[in-house]
């Protein structure tokens, strides 16, 4: 059975032991009745677990790195750290995962990684971001908002660079998406419905990427609407499969590829180099492509190709 899918049919049960009062048997049916629903340990408390166990694990692993590696969030990245730091947040995230299937007696992979059609799906993803990513960036390039200096990286050296940022956001995606659209949307659509948990995830998202040095409102804005473009693609595929691929697809290329900001960041080793022109508002200025304005047409432009995709032929 589809997990979005069992999901919502459990959400119409969460819905009404929510209106039920607690039961009159004293204070500890209470206590038991203010945890415990009809589906076991209640959904918001089930995503303060998870938060406090992948903050937990995220902090002490954290901790126990920084006397040999400075993993601080600076504006430009090297590879080496950039693939620990998301390694670290992967493993978390893992954790508090695997910690709350235990719980629920569920399979790990049931909050968003049942598919069939996994590989596919990965594959098509990552060239679904590449692709979408560089008519953004050739959309800036036509209207004179980004110029292209040169070619940094060459040889081996390039397909060295190249891979290891792969890896690193095949982790970002595995990592991001899991922790916003995994366990906890899985949970918050049995307690409030889909589309207003991806609307608390998503800005949630957005002000995770607050502290990013050289983030603009334009691109905390694109944040959050990448997140709900990310929950459509949840919706309609079934999975996080494409998503996750979407995801580091957008990024590689965004970091490594073209060698823009992304979202205030940059990667140390990328392979071209270039230069913003103009008003931040439209060219993005440091923030890179996802602080342009331009990102708001190809992102509706994304979700329409999605529901043309998928959309069409589901009830």
């Amino acid at each position: 059975m589809d997990t979005l899918d069992e999901a919502k049919k459990t959400a119409s049960g969460a819905s009404q032991s929510r209106t039920a009062g607690p039961p009159p048997d004293g204070q500890s049916g209470t206590l038991r009745w203010t945890f415990i629903g009809a589906q076991g340990l209640r959904p918001g408390w089930s995503a303060l677990l998870f938060a406090a166990i992948y903050l937990a694990v995220r902090l002490a692993v954290g901790a126990a790195l920084r006397p040999f590696v400075h993993m601080d969030k600076t504006h430009s990245i090297p590879a080496g750290i950039g693939l620990m730091t998301e390694g670290v947040g992967f493993l978390s995230v893992l954790a508090a995962t695997w910690a709350l299937a235990a719980i629920e007696r569920r399979p790990i992979l049931s909050y968003g990684y049942l598919d069939d059609r996994r590989a596919l799906r990965f594959a098509t993803g990552v060239l679904s971001g590449i692709g979408a990513l560089s008519v953004l960036v050739a959309l800036l390039w036509w209207r004179g908002l980004l110029v292209f200096d040169g070619r940094l990286q060459s040889g081996t050296t390039a397909w060295r660079y190249a891979a290891i940022w792969a890896a690193v956001f095949i982790l970002v995606g595995f990592t991001e998406e899991s922790l916003m659209r995994g366990y906890l949307q899985y949970t918050l659509t049995r307690g409030i419905g889909f589309w207003w948990a991806a609307l608390v995830l998503s800005a949630a998202f957005g002000g995770l990427h607050t502290t990013n040095p050289g983030e603009s409102p334009i691109g905390l804005l694109s944040v959050v609407g990448a997140g709900l473009l990310f929950a459509l693609g949840l919706r309609l595929t079934g999975s996080l499969w494409w998503v996750v691929g979407l995801h580091a697809g957008w990024d590689w290329a965004q970091s490594y590829l073209y060698g823009v900001g992304d979202s205030g960041l940059s990667a140390q080793g990328h392979l071209l180099a270039t230069h913003p022109v103009g008003a931040p508002l439209w060219s993005g200025g440091a923030t890179g492509p996802e602080g342009s304005i331009f990102v708001v047409p190809v992102m509706l432009v994304m979700a329409g190709s999605m529901w043309l995709m998928w959309g069409r032929n589901r009830s």
